[in-house]
């Protein structure tokens, strides 16, 4: 009896101990994970603004899974953030599953079947926003949420647009981001002489400011819709007859049998060793090829924390924008596989030929445009938006949505309340002729990284053509200049224009700038930086999430 009293108690003991254990690790793990990024523990979200998400992270704490936290984030920022993207326009998604999958879900806009036959001679030779309907491309946004969905989601469809409704039919303040952007000349004279006005605009005609309260009723009918009859009530319902109304009224090609044929594609990610990680990348005519021809270049210079020491920071800078000289040279080769086999990107992932490239970096100067490329970089663009997820299950979505230029074309369909797209421009520069069904090149590049050690980061950009230089520096400052996440989306980014001129947000590093020039780099006058980049990142039992504060953005996890 005493023998079994004494076992009772040893083993009162033990649990009491394990109970204490459990006890002090929960109170610890939390602060383990917290820093100057704010760690969590399960899961997080890093979209454009902290209102979107929340609502990721939301549907997140309801048994949600990362694509459906992705979608609802999207959905919000299209009502948050309508100048970059929605439900006029496309995206490209890369999942990653519990097993160590990794897909890509492109569904990004198409040519459409009738189209202005001499549309590219439409094209600038710079950079300009490029309003019209006769540059619509037929919209996949809603049809790549299904399949995602369909594949992914645990939430009922329906669930996915409760607060995005909401938000769009009560209203909220105009963010400061949007704000500055409608207050920019160029922009505000487009918003007031186009049809956009009728949501964009004042009693006054005039532009909204920051903190006016701006409402999309007619979007949040339409979402509705689609909440409660699914992508269809779009692609082949009244809601489709509407939006081609609206797009012949004001001049444009789109037809109902566009968006009844319209797919999405799905493909496996490429997969590029970086070191001690692998990064997975979406293929043509994604971007993803052109930021790991960046990073491979960048990885035989041998990076570390001491590359910033002293001159050797203008030395990094001057390897660094020479190898996106090349990149920018390399950007006609970035086509529709389905359509420009003989343009296909393949020898940007040779050793032999970026071995090759990295040694035509010099390191005592620079060269003429000529040295870079037989082509002419296309013209510059702006636009996009991005979101990362990471669920407790180890879904991690990576996601960049858009509809190319602010607002699009500036074509607003009054009928559903959709911006749409005006995707056909990205053809600029990089195509002689269009086919119909062809998706048009791209600078998206969602990607996600995992590390030997099991580490995963969950990252992308937006921002158009500053895309791949703002993740590609925040990858290199993150993976091989010691920069904790935060500091490595926050330092300021260098932009090697279609010109070849290298541009300098206002805070960057006078004596580098100096450098620079004395290696005979020309210095651009831009005056606009829109490069974002949203991240999440996994090592062992944290999890870290950081949204680019350009864009006054900020994650949330839980």
């Amino acid at each position: 009896m005493d023998r079994h009293k004494w076992c009772c108690c040893l083993v009162c003991a033990l649990l009491g101990t394990v109970g204490l254990l459990c006890v002090c690790l929960a109170t610890l793990l939390p602060a383990a994970c917290s820093g100057s990024g704010g760690g969590f523990r399960h899961a997080a979200v890093a979209a454009d603004s902290l209102l979107c998400s929340q609502v990721g992270r939301s549907l997140l704490q309801q048994g949600g899974s990362a694509v459906d936290g992705a979608i609802a984030a999207l959905l919000c920022t299209a009502v948050v953030y309508p100048q970059s993207m929605g439900l006029g326009g496309g995206s490209v998604v890369t999942v990653r599953n519990r097993t160590g999958k990794v897909t890509v879900y492109n569904f990004r806009e198409t040519v459409p079947r009738k189209f202005k036959s001499n549309l590219l001679d439409d094209c600038p030779d710079s950079f300009k926003y490029m309003a019209g309907s006769q540059w619509i491309g037929v919209p996949g946004e809603l049809r790549g949420y299904e399949a995602l969905h369909k594949r992914y989601g645990r939430l009922p469809w329906s669930k996915l647009f409760e607060e995005p409704i909401r938000l769009a039919r009560e209203g909220i303040p105009v963010p400061p981001h949007l704000g500055k952007i409608l207050s920019m000349p160029t922009v505000k004279s487009r918003v007031e002489d186009s049809s956009l006005c009728e949501v964009f605009c004042n009693n006054n005609k005039s532009t909204l400011g920051t903190g006016d309260i701006m409402k999309f009723p007619q979007l949040a009918e339409s979402m509705q819709l689609i909440a409660d009859k699914g992508a269809d009530a779009f692609y082949i319902g009244q809601m489709a007859l509407d939006l081609i109304r609206d797009v012949k009224a004001a001049g444009g090609t789109l037809e109902m049998e566009d968006l009844r044929s319209y797919r999405v594609r799905v493909a496996d990610a490429w997969t590029v060793p970086l070191g001690d990680n692998l990064m997975h990348i979406p293929p043509p005519p994604a971007g993803g090829v052109l930021l790991a021809f960046i990073l491979k270049i960048m990885q035989g210079f041998s990076l570390t924390p001491h590359s910033l020491d002293g001159d050797r920071k203008t030395q990094f800078y001057h390897h660094y924008i020479e190898a996106v000289k090349f990149a920018n040279g390399q950007r006609r080769s970035i086509r529709d596989p389905f359509f420009n086999s003989e343009t296909a990107a393949d020898h940007l992932m040779d050793h032999a030929f970026i071995d090759h490239i990295r040694r035509m970096i010099s390191s005592n100067g620079t060269h003429p445009p000529s040295y870079y490329s037989d082509f002419r970089p296309p013209p510059d663009d702006t636009g996009t938006s991005h979101v990362s997820v990471l669920d407790e299950d180890g879904l991690a979505v990576s996601a960049t949505s858009t509809i190319n230029h602010l607002f699009g074309g500036s074509v607003y369909s009054p009928r559903t309340g959709i911006i749409l797209n005006n995707e056909l421009a990205d053809f600029c520069g990089r195509a002689d002729t269009l086919k119909p069904g062809e998706q048009p090149p791209s600078s998206m590049t969602p990607a996600i990284l995992e590390s030997k050690s099991g580490g995963l980061l969950v990252i992308g950009g937006a921002g158009g053509s500053m895309i791949t230089t703002a993740v590609a520096l925040s990858v290199i400052n993150h993976l091989w200049l010691g920069m904790s996440l935060k500091e490595a989306i926050d330092a300021p980014i260098v932009f090697v224009d279609s010109k070849n001129n290298v541009n300098f947000p206002p805070e960057f590093d006078q004596s580098v700038i100096d450098g620079l020039r004395a290696l005979g780099h020309q210095v651009g006058q831009m005056q606009y930086f829109f490069n974002i980049v949203n991240a999440v990142e996994k090592e062992e039992i944290c999890i870290v999430a950081e949204s680019d504060a350009r864009k006054k953005g900020m994650a949330d996890g839980y």
